[in-house]
């Protein structure tokens, strides 16, 4: 302002001085001391630790916080970083303004870290320096893994997962929700029975939050007891084995149900029959004649528990002759349906009958004529079930149908590598009174859940899948094939990375 004023102004020049010591040329500061003679007089690295111990896990890769606590951490990560730097004592006489790690072999056994730090010296003058702290890793194991190499066998917690049915699908998909939460990241081994999977933990706190997770995505009850191993009288120290016993309820999607006659009541009428459309921490039923819908939580169910009248594997295929809906478009928990009147006849009757049902269908959004259904055939079924005998005058229908089939579309596909696949737990299998027939049956079951997963969105929407680098695409086989078969979109698919896959460039960044 001074200049645009026309004001005359004089430039200010910063004085020099000579050192005290040395008698160099420098710039004034409070102790009138160069940087060199400043550091020479006074090291504000005094004092401060530069060798540390610490202790290490070499089988979980966990460093001991003392006096207990283990601290998961990867080399030159920041975690490690900031468990290096709050090992040091007397760091909070200086003031510390930065920290990185000093390459060193990765079998040394060193980690060497350098900080460089500041402190108010002679008369308010502040120096910077800069020094390096060698932390010495010693190898111990934690008690976890002292315990599981002792004895691999040994656990303290366990949890038997049961679902008293004729097949594993709902395992199958359970083992996916359980990878993709890491639920079981704790645990110690994990079992595979006849009936369900049993996991092992070595602390009761695992095991019970893992039940709190089968609640939240499961229906299921449990109960749980615990046994005495042994007892100190002098300290008064207890050792038990805790056992949690979870049973999941006996229904499955696309089970048809006959509810009993106070549920139904308590639930507006609803029914008798309906079927189960998607089970999650409650059960989603439907009445596939009038669409009508309702859900079920846990406790309300094992109030009042009920089993199905037919499962899935006992499903008929169907050809469909007519469909006429007499309905407009119904959205019941995210899906769309349609009710129709449709004609229907068993594929197995071709040739040998003329036998036609006409049955009414929420599925005349994806019937048209020709195409096969998947239904339950309770004209020819023999049912026992004491439900269905509590109801005086009930009509049963012929058929209930329950979903599309893509059979003889599949069967052109037969034997070709999938494009995703899925990832599964690393299981122990219990061979015991098992042979051929059970693993050819797994097997299908299996497969049928994969199945089930590329027809239905709402299904895989909890699963991860990922790309299969086997798959090859086809140009050929997408003229050829016709109608298209349902699959899954390429953008619902993640990479399955790998360590080899990650390459590192010379800057430390990961491409």
């Amino acid at each position: 302002m001074a200049q645009e004023a026309g004001m005359f102004t004089v430039n200010q020049t910063i004085g020099s001085v000579l050192c005290c010591k040395c008698g160099i040329l420098m710039q004034p500061n409070p102790a009138n001391m160069c940087t060199k003679c400043l550091r020479s007089e006074v090291d504000i690295t005094e004092g401060l630790q530069k060798h540390v111990v610490i202790v290490h896990c070499p089988e979980c890769d966990n460093y001991l916080q003392p006096p207990r606590t283990w601290i998961k951490a990867q080399l030159e990560s920041k975690e490690l970083l900031t468990f290096c730097v709050k090992r040091l004592k007397n760091l909070n006489k200086v003031r510390l303004v930065h920290a990185e790690f000093i390459w060193t072999e990765p079998h040394s056994k060193r980690i060497k870290v350098k900080l460089t730090v500041q402190k108010e010296v002679l008369n308010r003058a502040i120096l910077e320096q800069s020094y390096v702290v060698e932390y010495v890793v010693h190898e111990q194991m934690c008690e976890s893994c002292t315990r599981v190499q002792a004895n691999p066998d040994q656990w303290v917690a366990a949890v038997q997962l049961r679902q008293h049915v004729s097949h594993r699908r709902t395992f199958f998909y359970l083992e996916q929700l359980i990878l993709k939460h890491d639920a079981a990241a704790r645990c110690i081994r994990i079992k595979q029975m006849d009936q369900g999977i049993d996991f092992f933990f070595s602390n009761r706190s695992h095991a019970v939050k893992f039940v709190e997770f089968l609640g939240k995505v499961a229906p299921v009850r449990y109960r749980n007891d615990k046994q005495l191993v042994s007892h100190d009288p002098k300290s008064n120290n207890y050792n038990y084995k805790y056992t949690f016993s979870v049973e999941i309820c006996p229904i499955c999607r696309e089970d048809l149900i006959c509810l009993p006659p106070k549920v139904a009541v308590s639930l507006g009428n609803l029914g008798p029959l309906v079927i189960c459309t998607k089970i999650s921490n409650s059960i989603a039923l439907m009445d596939p004649f009038t669409l009508r819908h309702c859900f079920l939580d846990a406790d309300q169910y094992w109030r009042a528990s009920f089993k199905s009248l037919l499962s899935s594997r006992q499903l008929v295929e169907y050809i469909v002759l007519d469909v006429e809906p007499v309905s407009s478009e119904v959205v019941v928990g995210g899906s769309r349906y349609v009710l129709a009147d449709a004609q229907v006849a068993r594929v197995s009757d071709f040739g040998k009958n003329d036998t036609i049902f006409s049955v009414r269908t929420h599925l005349g959004h994806l019937l048209s004529p020709g195409d096969n259904a998947l239904g339950y055939d309770l004209y020819a079924a023999n049912s026992n079930d004491i439900e269905l005998d509590k109801y005086k005058g009930l009509v049963l229908p012929e058929v209930v149908l329950i979903k599309k089939s893509y059979e003889e579309k599949r069967q052109k596909k037969r034997g070709k590598p999938r494009a995703w696949k899925l990832k599964s737990l690393d299981m122990e299998v219990d061979n015991t009174a098992k042979g051929r027939d059970h693993e050819e049956k797994v097997n299908s079951e299996y497969e049928q859940f994969l199945r089930d997963l590329e027809e239905n969105p709402e299904l895989r929407f909890n699963v991860s899948l990922y790309r299969n680098k086997e798959y090859q695409p086809s140009e050929m086989a997408s003229v050829t094939d016709g109608e298209e078969v349902p699959s899954v979109p390429l953008e619902e698919l993640l990479a399955d990375l790998e360590l080899s896959d990650v390459e590192v460039d010379d800057d430390g960044m990961m491409e």
